[in-house]
């Protein structure tokens, strides 16, 4: 019965013992989760922009102030084309994925073509440069940027008879809208690339040319696709999250 006693008591002594000796082991560190900030659309942008425009001046009707029996009362619009570019700048605010924005931009403009020579007059319209204030609106996925963009657009252009030794010329300014669309990623923390299309309507105005008399209202419309890059002054650690 001793002998039980003892065995029971010394088994007993050796489980306790290795029990202290697992609580005794030292652990091992848990390594930590590290978790990368969320990309943010928040801060001022200054960039460039490089596109091609086209589409065409209408001129819907010609009215003729001096000789009435010069020039005809109807002619074809002016189909236009050409290289455009310039600078842009603007500032984001986002909101969870929604980001929200304002932004300008001015270019120097090649677009230009004429009416093809109707009523046996040459007419064409050059843009010199054009300018817009728009805002824009998107959602974020990352580095990534859907949007779509709208405001008012400005024009500087010059209206030219180029029939006519010498040609004539007059300066004009038109006022309209803008609206497109477009992509932008940020391919580093500051730097951003896009592609944008727009079309604009830039209103109509009356051209009068002072020798000849003769005037005409011109409306110009215009495609574009342009491409970009943008610098982001200041890119928080992630984006302003809405309690609702």
């Amino acid at each position: 019965m001793k002998k039980f006693l003892l065995a029971g008591v010394a088994a007993a002594a050796l489980a306790s013992g290795a029990q202290a000796a697992d609580l005794g082991a030292p652990r091992g560190p848990v390594a930590a989760v590290v978790v990368a900030p969320a990309f943010s659309w928040t801060g001022f942008y200054l960039g460039a922009q490089i596109g091609y425009g086209w589409g065409r001046a209408t001129q819907p009707w010609t009215a003729v102030i001096v000789n009435p029996t010069t020039f005809p009362l109807f002619q074809n619009d002016a189909r236009q084309s050409g290289v455009l570019g310039g600078l842009h700048a603007g500032f984001n605010y986002q909101i969870n994925q929604f980001v929200l924005g304002l932004e300008a931009d001015i270019e120097a403009s090649g677009i230009n073509g004429n009416d093809g020579g109707s009523g046996g007059d040459v007419n064409g319209v050059r843009h010199r440069w054009n300018a817009s204030l728009r805002a824009r609106a998107g959602i974020a996925i990352d580095r990534a940027l859907i949007y779509a963009t709208g405001g008012v657009a400005f024009l500087n252009a010059q209206a030219t008879q180029i029939s006519r030794v010498p040609n004539e010329f007059i300066g004009f300014n038109s006022t309209g809208w803008t609206l497109g669309a477009g992509i932008e990623y940020a391919f580093t923390p500051n730097w951003t690339a896009r592609a944008e299309y727009r079309y604009t309507d830039y209103g109509a105005r009356t051209a009068i040319f002072p020798v000849s008399g003769y005037s005409e209202r011109i409306k110009p419309q215009i495609h574009t696709v342009r491409v970009g890059v943008s610098y982001l002054f200041s890119t928080g650690p992630s984006a302003v999250v809405a309690r609702y």
